[in-house]
């Protein structure tokens, strides 16, 4: 594929959430820098500490991405040693256009393959061993069956980053998801506490690492530095070292609300939440 093409088929889909930087100086469209900031901060916070906690590379590792979106995770499972990696997800646009970075980046082909379907309704008949699963389990009335998909493929580490019940007690709350489009099932979804999240993989034999944010940036963040957004490690058979557990309590609401009040009067807040959602 020549540069000129490349570019063409990139502007041919109407919108990215992830920026993904090829040769010639070709990048997919994502210039607001808090879009931008978020998944360099993301990486950073669970991406890199997983590879660094099995080893420092998943070479030999088969990885499953649920809601693969455009394929960065997978992408990047790849370039950290993954053997394969199977993607998923619900919407075609986000498969066309993970398949199109993978062909620009010559990936090889036995090495990837990307799924439109849903997740629960798809036959799953390969094992793996680790599965991400990110900005996903906030988009699904059905945690527990999500989890029962999850030990289906024999995993035996998962990845999860997902919005948080700010609840102390392991509750799920209710709650609607603003797009139709990034719906798995419903659009009534169940929003886990960070105990639920355990206690939820407790139940199906994985033990879980809940991540201390090391985020250097906040622009695109305000999810995580309010405390409505988390991501865990968690393990079945498999020692995970080195990683960083956030163990303090979650502050009461509107001592949150104060500080960041405070904050934003001494400096702007530039995140962008109204398209976090679609961007996970």
């Amino acid at each position: 594929m020549n540069a000129q093409e490349l570019q063409d088929r990139i502007a041919a889909f109407p919108y990215w959430h992830y920026r993904f930087d090829f040769d010639e100086g070709i990048s997919t469209p994502v210039h607001d820098r808090s879009i931008v900031n978020r998944h360099e901060q993301r990486r950073s916070y669970f991406f890199e500490p997983l590879v660094r906690a099995l080893g420092g590379s998943l070479q030999g590792r088969r990885v499953l991405d649920l809601g693969c979106n455009a394929g960065l995770w997978s992408l990047l499972a790849l370039q950290a040693g993954a053997e394969f990696v199977l993607g998923i997800d619900g919407r075609k646009i986000f498969i066309e256009q993970a398949e199109l970075v993978f062909e620009a980046k010559e990936v090889e082909r036995d090495r990837y393959r990307f799924v439109l379907a849903n997740i629960f309704e798809h036959e799953f008949t390969e094992s793996f061993d680790v599965v991400l699963c990110l900005g996903l389990l906030d988009h699904t009335a059905k945690p527990v069956s999500l989890f029962e998909l999850i030990r289906q493929v024999d995993a035996s580490v998962i990845v999860i980053d997902t919005d948080i019940s700010r609840a102390r007690s392991s509750v799920f709350e209710v709650s609607n998801l603003a797009d139709p489009h990034s719906v798995v099932d419903y659009e009534m979804v169940l929003i886990p506490s960070r105990e639920a999240v355990i206690e939820l993989a407790a139940q199906f034999g994985f033990s879980t690492v809940p991540l201390a944010q090391n985020m250097t940036d906040y622009t695109g963040m305000r999810d995580y530095r309010d405390q409505r957004r988390l991501a865990f490690i968690c393990s079945r058979g498999v020692i995970l070292e080195g990683l960083g557990a956030e163990s303090r309590p979650l502050a009461p609401w509107w001592v949150t609300a104060a500080v960041n009040a405070r904050k934003a009067r001494t400096s702007p807040d530039t995140s962008t939440d109204a398209s976090r959602r679609n961007a996970d």
